[in-house]
């Protein structure tokens, strides 16, 4: 199955493109969540372009590819964008997001979208659906992992609370969570709608292996998703980012979580984007 060696400028220059894409997307779109979408980016960019997430484009239901649900699915732009980067969907569906007749709707849908392993945008379920997932793989031999995003607000659910006891209990190693901590949720701070306390502790506590890093650190991403699993354990990776990554005006802004830039915002959001990513062409 391709798989290519992790390459830091490639990714970066990937990561810069999909965050013009996700804002173009949602501007065209005049809907959207860029908050989390952005926050992501380095992080999903590193997955799919950083020799990390085994997949093939020809065959996209390869039963040994390694899996990727975007549990919080209202960022459904940083996965379109990953695709379209990727070759999976071309890239002028992107500027038919959440439009009656296309293909990417508002969160990802398994049934229209290729590449989207899972339906998402509840909250809290995409945890235990990766659980499902990983236990499959390892009754089939299969020899693929499951990677799963979160977001921080999310893990206010309680369903992921007991999806990680699942996973810990059946010693899924071949499960990486990664929680994109962002420290925003629609409704202000994580930390005042509801403290999840020490997370790291927290994580422990329930059995899984876990790292920190700086979720914008693409080397400190890649190392975190390639060093080896404890065998038996489960692994959550905890990636401090700033929602609406790369864009001033909307960077630990709650507010930018689900509104739309306006056209002219849009032209600054790319034009900035483009001044600190610089040459973000990728063959």
């Amino acid at each position: 199955m391709p798989n290519t060696t992790f390459d830091f400028e490639t990714v970066a220059r990937k990561a810069t493109r999909m965050r013009i894409d996700i804002i173009e997307m949602l501007t065209a779109a005049g809907s959207g969540h860029p908050g989390g979408s952005l926050s992501a980016a380095d992080i999903v960019a590193t997955l799919y372009f950083g020799g990390v997430l085994r997949y093939d484009v020809a065959h996209l239901d390869d039963a040994n590819r390694d899996r990727f649900v975007l549990s919080k699915g209202h960022a459904a732009p940083v996965l379109y964008a990953a695709l379209a980067e990727a070759g999976i969907i071309e890239r002028s569906e992107l500027r038919g997001l959440r439009q009656l007749g296309h293909m990417l709707q508002g969160h990802p849908d398994a049934l229209k979208t290729p590449g989207v392993e899972v339906s998402t945008g509840s909250l809290g379920q995409g945890l235990s659906i990766s659980c499902g997932m990983a236990l499959g793989m390892k009754l089939d031999s299969a020899p693929g992992k499951v990677f799963c995003l979160m977001g921080d607000g999310e893990l206010q659910e309680g369903q992921v609370w007991e999806a990680a006891m699942f996973a810990a209990h059946r010693k899924l190693d071949n499960l990486v969570a990664i929680v994109d901590n962002n420290g925003l949720q629609i409704d202000g701070r994580v930390e005042d709608v509801m403290s999840l306390g020490d997370l790291p502790a927290k994580w422990r506590a329930f059995g899984f292996d876990v790292i920190e890093i700086d979720g914008h650190d693409i080397e400190a991403i890649h190392q975190a998703l390639t060093t080896p699993i404890c065998p038996g354990k489960p692994r959550v990776i905890i990636a401090r980012t700033h929602k609406g990554q790369g864009v001033s005006f909307m960077e630990d802004q709650a507010k930018w979580h689900g509104n739309a830039p306006s056209e002219e915002q849009g032209k600054l959001a790319c034009d900035e984007i483009r001044a600190k990513g610089g040459d973000c062409s990728c063959q």
